[in-house]
């Protein structure tokens, strides 16, 4: 079919209802797919899968909805609370979906933030994507056509960028060089969205720049269509089996398979970029596993970089809960630190209080955990001790036998 075929299949669709039948079939699928995780998942588990795929159809209608108009791109802020792919907390990310390589311009204001870096991205996708129906095909149609599988096609940071002595910037993105002198960020014709991460050091103290979008060519707004409407819910609920896949694909399938190496950490660049990472950074990750009469300790030593943190999350890739309280995570500005320098956390169900940084389980016995370490060429070896928690609360710091410790933090690929 040709576009003016695709465009009055995927109209008629929208109007007689299939495509709302399906996106809602979509989300069946995606709800089902925790039964591939078997006996795993404890109740809390299961009760944060199905708040997961609500955070992530919220996300997704948002990116792939709200934000997708090709007459008026925006970059907006992710939703609240949403965390997928083991999220930064001190991490804001701003998104704007692209219908095309078109020509933009991006203007605003350098703020007092330390760094923040732009990348544009692809993803897999048909050109028929809104004059089908995407619910039979489960999750074998994201091998065509998938949202979530981000791959960074280039990046710009902000210590590149030429800033005016009043705080003012613009960035052209295009597939051709606007010339000498201007900021740059190359296209290529499949790129398909922009993704901005803003780092934060310390909120309270920081201010974020201000940024805007725009189409060169001076294209008015128009009202959206019927067919418009039907692409972006086919993109919204492919969204979101997407992410229930990647999510069970790290778990347990081959794209990370951690459940079955549980508390260690091992740097992946690979693992990293697979989803809209940048290679600005070193990210370890791993799976833990903890009872609760048991703790999960830690040692490393952070290397000299702009940015670190460590921190724990669900089987599902979310920071826990009380990261909106400052728990489940630890930094390089919010840390207690040894006198030689190293990091000691301390994982369980209650603080054994031996010092060092204890991070609340709250609740839950398993997850994935990640140590990021940004804009430096070293990365941190770690050790690790698995002890009955009651152990630790009666001999202290005694209770780690320094023969006893696993060595982790290794380099994987």
């Amino acid at each position: 079919m040709d576009k003016a075929q695709i465009d009055a299949k995927a109209a008629d669709r929208l109007l007689s209802g299939q495509s709302w039948d399906d996106f809602c079939d979509v989300l069946k699928v995606a709800g089902r797919m925790i039964d591939a995780f078997g006996d795993q998942p404890s109740e809390l588990d299961r009760a944060e899968y199905y708040r997961f795929l609500s955070r992530v159809a919220r996300s997704s209608l948002e990116r792939l909805v709200e934000n997708a108009e090709p007459t008026r791109p925006r970059l907006r802020d992710m939703v609240w609370r949403q965390s997928i792919n083991v999220q930064c907390p001190d991490h804001d990310h701003l998104m704007c979906q692209f219908d095309e390589a078109r020509d933009y311009r991006i203007t605003g204001t350098r703020g007092t933030i330390p760094y923040f870096v732009l990348a544009v991205l692809t993803a897999p996708a048909t050109e028929d994507a809104a004059a089908r129906d995407w619910a039979p095909e489960g999750v074998a149609g994201l091998k065509t056509f998938d949202p979530s599988n981000l791959k960074t096609t280039a990046f710009l940071g902000s210590q590149q960028l030429h800033v005016e002595e009043d705080g003012t910037f613009e960035i052209i993105l295009s597939q051709n060089d606007p010339g000498e002198g201007r900021n740059w960020l190359k296209l290529d014709a499949s790129t398909n969205c922009i993704l901005i991460r803003l780092v934060w050091h310390e909120r309270g103290k920081e201010t974020a720049p201000e940024m805007r979008i725009e189409r060169m060519d001076g294209a008015q707004p128009v009202p959206i269509t019927p067919a418009l409407m039907a692409n972006n819910l086919a993109w919204a609920a492919q969204g979101v089996l997407g992410y229930a896949e990647l999510v069970r694909n790290w778990w347990q399938g081959s794209q990370g398979n951690f459940a079955s190496r549980p508390n260690r950490l091992d740097y992946s660049r690979a693992q990293y970029l697979s989803n809209g990472g940048v290679p600005d950074r070193h990210f370890a990750f791993g799976s833990w596993r903890v009872k609760a009469d048991e703790a999960l300790v830690l040692e490393f030593t952070p290397p000299e970089c702009e940015y670190w943190n460590f921190q724990l999350c669900n089987i599902w890739q979310e920071n826990l809960d009380t990261f909106e309280d400052g728990g489940g995570y630890v930094t390089k500005f919010k840390r207690v630190q040894e006198a030689d320098g190293s990091v000691r956390i301390v994982i369980a169900a209650r603080d054994p209080d031996i010092g060092g940084n204890w991070i609340d389980t709250f609740g839950h016995d398993k997850g994935l955990w990640g140590l990021r370490l940004i804009r430096t060429e070293e990365t941190a070896p770690v050790r690790l001790w698995r002890v009955p928690l009651a152990s630790l609360e009666r001999q202290g710091r005694d209770a780690l036998d320094p023969a006893a410790a696993i060595g982790t933090g290794q380099f994987v690929d």
